[in-house]
């Protein structure tokens, strides 16, 4: 449970958490968390999102002090405007994990993300199942490998993506890559030792809090290093995925019920 009084800092995931399923944040959810910032409650968006999307994310968490992006692997500090983290993957490493993975599971959809300026395209395979817009550049595998990338999407044509997910966990060393997924049916093979837990730990020490202070909402697997990082309290939307729910100290309502929103205004009212 919550513990009293007031976290020192609260971080939050968008998609699925924050931001509705019409892919909007609500003005109410907006205003909340400006109030969160007026109390002196440092606030940290915490998403999947690469850097390619850093404008659109902004404006989705428009109060943020700070950006864990890339799942942990890029940390913006908004306020000096400073890069705290930059992390990749080494195109041969990725190279490995794929072969490894498809030698099991089989063949595999793959797009790589690896340009840092804002709308960037990915590269490789374009995949009628991205919900999103984007621009996907074609590649052969190859040509996608030739460099650091900060990571790369995976889909398995005849896998659930938690098998997948299972499946490459199990595969992948977790000193070569990191592997999650965060909703859609792609698994999302990421630099070692970097999660949302490790990225919030780079802004903790950049700002001197403890985890016992740090508030976190989330939905999906790639929330959990969070969750198991920050102290004061851990807390699912409803619609999370059951692994979340799982392991959450509370939870709140679902996204579309602007249920971080709601949490968070009646923890400045009590």
């Amino acid at each position: 449970m919550a513990k009293p009084g007031l976290p020192k800092l609260i971080a939050t995931d968008l998609d699925g958490t924050l931001v509705r399923s019409d892919d909007t944040v609500s003005a109410y959810t907006h205003e909340v968390l400006h109030r969160v910032r007026a109390a002196g409650i440092r606030i940290v968006g915490a998403t999947g999102r690469g850097p390619r999307l850093t404008e659109l994310t902004r404006n989705d968490i428009r109060a943020a002090d700070f950006l864990v992006l890339a799942q942990g692997g890029w940390v913006l500090d908004q306020n000096e405007s400073a890069l705290l983290r930059s992390a990749r993957l080494p195109g041969r490493d990725l190279e490995r994990c794929l072969a490894n993975l498809e030698a099991e599971v089989g063949p595999l959809s793959v797009m790589v993300e690896a340009l840092e300026h804002d709308d960037a395209p990915l590269w490789g395979d374009y995949d009628p199942t991205w919900r999103y817009p984007v621009t996907v550049e074609p590649r052969t595998r190859a040509e996608c490998l030739t460099g650091d990338v900060i990571k790369a999407f995976a889909r398995s044509f005849e896998r659930d993506v938690d098998d997948l997910l299972a499946a490459a966990q199990r595969i992948v060393p977790p000193h070569v890559a990191t592997v999650t997924q965060a909703g859609l049916d792609y698994v999302e093979i990421c630099p070692p030792d970097v999660d949302k837990g490790t990225g919030l730990a780079v802004v903790a020490q950049a700002v001197g809090v403890d985890p016992a202070d740090v508030l976190v909402f989330g939905d999906m697997p790639n929330d959990l290093p969070m969750f198991a990082w920050a102290g004061w309290s851990r807390v699912a939307v409803a619609n999370a995925h059951p692994t979340v729910l799982a392991v959450a100290d509370e939870v709140t309502l679902t996204n579309d019920e602007d249920g971080v929103a709601v949490y968070l205004d009646r923890l400045l009212s009590r």
